[in-house]
């Protein structure tokens, strides 16, 4: 690496450490101000308020890196355009596409970094932050309200449409994982009964991947849909046929942007019915793989501008690469709204704004240039 790529990635670098930890204070603050008093009443020791927030700091990081990123940029290039850094790298016979190339490699190991946490980091950092919290307010409110149904789901209801299997469930418990007043209806491809099952209480075995039911009855019905036999069963009887996990049943009731990149993945998987409710769940999906092309947004945004903008203001170029960044969310917006709204392919709403706005930052940096 040349001496010239060494300086523009250490005024970078320095610049991006400073955004991203201004702004992760900013986050954790904003956080401390919404849930910090709901921590302390729900019985929170200082030490379990450190470590819910070591546990929350890494989901902040998606958020972070593009917009510190962007501001690190418009600092350092600035920078060296105003004491005339740039001009002279330009008067020497560098096109701005060479003075640049250090910051599209740092724009594509900042997109495979962030591309690796949300995959490896983030999805531990939200489900374990999540669990934490749960658990601490369901355990204020059993020791505020012992007799209370804490942590109880009521009317849990599942609709496994490739199976032809509907399942609803009166009452689910969180923390023992044991559902009871199991009904599961099973129906041929024309909507006729074909098999239906009852049951006072049941499990799912995790590890088999099946469902252990106790006390209940399996009524069968003939091609004609009259009822073919009714058997009971008393003590607990395994069906290996039914593999529907209820994680995946409790994640449906969620908001998609609440769940990480494991938890989508594997809704997507065990909950392939076609219906609005799981296509919000691959938009959101889709949206977490392209957020990394972020990074490289940036770099075709802010370089071009805070060339440019230079010779009026300082604050001209960095005003409009910041307004475009946002033209970029809104659009995003849209496009999400549309793919949760069933008008776009998931991975269409996704990843359509992003390379289009990247095309266009392209066609920036080239008339920049």
């Amino acid at each position: 690496m040349r001496v010239l790529d060494r300086y523009l990635l250490a005024e970078w670098l320095k610049a991006l450490g400073l955004a991203v930890g201004a702004t992760l204070a900013v986050l954790l603050l904003e956080d401390m101000y919404s849930n910090l008093g709901d921590l302390l009443a729900d019985g929170a020791h200082p030490r379990e308020v450190f470590y819910y927030y070591r546990l929350l700091l890494p989901g902040f990081l998606p958020a972070v890196l593009p917009m510190s990123q962007l501001v690190a940029l418009l600092f350092a290039v600035g920078n060296l355009h105003r004491h005339q850094e740039i001009t002279a790298m330009r008067a020497a016979g560098l096109s701005l596409w060479r003075i640049a190339r250090p910051l599209w490699i740092g724009g594509a190991v900042l997109a495979a970094l962030l591309g690796w946490i949300n995959a490896a980091v983030v999805p531990a950092s939200v489900k374990d932050a999540r669990t934490f919290r749960d658990d601490l307010h369901l355990a204020a409110q059993r020791r505020a309200h012992p007799d209370t149904d804490a942590g109880i789901v009521r009317q849990l209801t599942y609709d496994n449409a490739p199976a032809h299997r509907f399942w609803l469930i009166n009452s689910f418990s969180k923390q023992t994982r044991h559902a009871t007043g199991i009904l599961i209806n099973e129906l041929d491809p024309d909507g006729h009964d074909v098999r239906a099952i009852y049951a006072r209480d049941g499990h799912f075995d995790e590890t088999a991947n099946q469902w252990v039911l106790n006390q209940g009855r399996v009524i069968t019905f003939n091609a004609d849909h009259s009822q073919l036999r009714s058997l009971p069963f008393a003590a607990e009887k395994t069906f290996a046929d039914l593999s529907e996990n209820p994680a995946t049943m409790l994640n449906l009731r969620q908001d998609a942007r609440d769940l990480s990149l494991d938890e989508l993945g594997k809704t997507l998987t065990e909950a392939p019915t076609a219906s609005r409710a799981v296509d919000s769940f691959a938009v959101q999906y889709y949206t977490i793989l392209s957020k990394p092309l972020i990074c490289l947004l940036v770099v075709g945004l802010a370089v071009p501008f805070a060339v440019a903008g230079v010779r009026a203001s300082p604050a001209v170029g960095a005003s409009k690469a910041v307004g475009l960044f946002f033209v970029y969310y809104m659009i995003s917006g849209l496009s999400t709204h549309l793919g949760n709204q069933h008008y776009f392919p998931a991975f269409a709403a996704a990843f359509a704004p992003i390379a289009f706005m990247l095309a266009l930052s392209l066609w920036l940096f080239r008339r920049a240039a």
